[in-house]
């Protein structure tokens, strides 16, 4: 069977082209055409043509060319698919090994081996009426609690996916304090209405107004919501919207239409900022807004949460979900944060919150991590509170003061304190009022 090749290139007349792309000088093949072939005719070992490219003449052999005259060449042709198979190999143990590391890295960041082991408050009880989450709470020194209720979040399940969420009100200073909602007055969609972080504001320069910035994620998007309290409804002033508020979780006011905020993730699909997760990219951040300049601040996050602001003002913490840690960064007059120190609690730190008597700081917090992203109503995930005291120390304390299995609270993300009541939230599931005080005994110090 005979072949033909047509070059792709002039060549130099010092070189000849063999089949298979292959050039070899011409001195090897010195008497070839003679002695194998003619230029049109079949020959004893194949044919040779002398076709014409840019005006040079070229020649061309067939695969049958005698191996003595391309004698460096045989090696090579074995030799590269054999290459290109072993790195091919090597390329595939790498992404395995790679996938592997990250797998268990994963896990031991989702603290799988972890066990609860219970700590009861003195007096605990569910609170009847918040049956489907209560992600954020944010008390006011006045005792009012706001908490935001009915979160849909990615990956996480929804006993109630078709109610929209709603902003709840108690009154810690009564007694037996409860829960109501809070009906939202003024033009907005209250059927999007997908609360998430919150932070309330006493205005004082106007008379002691109270307003409510709230997370909202209507239709998968990102906006931050301003609401006036009027004290037995919410009156919707403003939706704020920003290419840097692409993926929020948390935030902390600081004034009027000025707050910190944190970016949960860096990627907004689905798909993307889950294997962001996965990979534990630290690329989330937390950003500064106000109507006249709005900036990244704080950035190398691993999913940042979160957000609250010391007593004094000066310094902000921030929680990182899968670093187990919270990061505490000194604020300056030009709203700019700069890292002070880490402290490192060892479970996945979700809300935090200030206690402004105390200054200590509590988190609501995940003991086990995949529990809660692999929702099994039997095993469920649990509940952990930490309180920090003495943060800004070298040695701060850091102490339990509730942690359940998932028997009686699921999923805990906030816990914030008045006086010697405590509430606990979660992402789906019921909120908790706790009494600090030992029975017969005075108010917790």
């Amino acid at each position: 069977m005979s072949h033909s090749l047509r070059p792709q290139a002039p060549l130099s007349p010092k070189w000849l082209l063999v089949a298979g792309g292959v050039c070899v000088p011409v001195k090897w093949a010195h008497g070839w055409k003679s002695r194998y072939s003619s230029v049109r005719g079949r020959g004893r070992r194949g044919r040779v043509q002398t076709p014409v490219a840019s005006g040079k003449k070229l020649a061309c052999a067939c695969r049958s060319t005698p191996s003595r005259l391309v004698p460096r060449l045989r090696p090579l042709r074995s030799a590269c698919p054999a290459m290109a198979k072993l790195l091919k190999l090597m390329a595939l143990g790498l992404a395995l090994a790679f996938l592997g590391e990250r797998f268990v890295t994963f896990r031991r960041r989702m603290n799988v081996s972890h066990q609860v082991l219970p700590v009861e408050p003195p007096s605990c009880h569910l609170i009847q009426g918040l049956d489907n989450g209560s992600e954020d709470i944010d008390i006011l020194p006045s005792g009012l609690a706001f908490l935001s209720t009915g979160l849909k979040y990615p990956g996480m399940p929804s006993f109630a996916p078709d109610k929209p969420g709603e902003i709840f009100l108690m009154d810690l200073s009564e007694d037996r304090p409860r829960a109501r909602a809070l009906p939202i007055k003024n033009e907005f969609d209250v059927q999007s209405f997908n609360p998430h972080g919150i932070s309330a504001f006493v205005d004082k320069d106007r008379g002691g107004a109270v307003f409510l910035y709230v997370v909202n994620h209507p239709r998968g998007m990102s906006t931050v919501e301003i609401f006036e309290f009027q004290g037995d409804a919410l009156l919707h002033l403003k939706t704020i919207t920003h290419e840097l508020l692409s993926s929020v979780n948390d935030i902390v006011v600081l004034g009027q239409e000025r707050f910190y905020a944190t970016n949960d993730h860096y990627f907004t699909g689905h798909f993307l900022s889950q294997l962001e997760l996965f990979l534990d990219l630290q690329w989330t951040n937390v950003v500064y807004y106000s109507p006249d300049e709005v900036k990244e601040v704080a950035s190398g996050l691993g999913f940042a949460n979160g957000i609250a602001l010391s007593p004094d003002r000066k310094h902000v913490y921030v929680a990182a979900v899968t670093a187990h840690s919270i990061h505490v960064m000194e604020r300056h007059d030009d709203w700019r944060l700069t890292p002070q120190k880490v402290l490192h609690v060892g479970t996945l730190v979700d809300n935090l919150s200030v206690d402004p008597a105390t200054g200590d700081v509590w988190a609501g917090c995940h003991p086990n991590g995949m529990k809660l992203l692999a929702y099994d109503p039997a095993d469920p995930p649990g509940s952990e509170v930490l309180r920090i005291r003495n943060i800004l120390s070298p040695r701060p304390a850091v102490s339990t003061v509730y942690a359940n299995n998932g028997s009686v609270l699921q999923g805990s993300t906030v816990a914030a304190v008045h006086g010697h009541k405590m509430l606990v939230g979660t992402v789906f599931h019921k909120a908790l009022c706790c009494d600090l005080r030992a029975p017969g005994g005075p108010p917790r110090k």
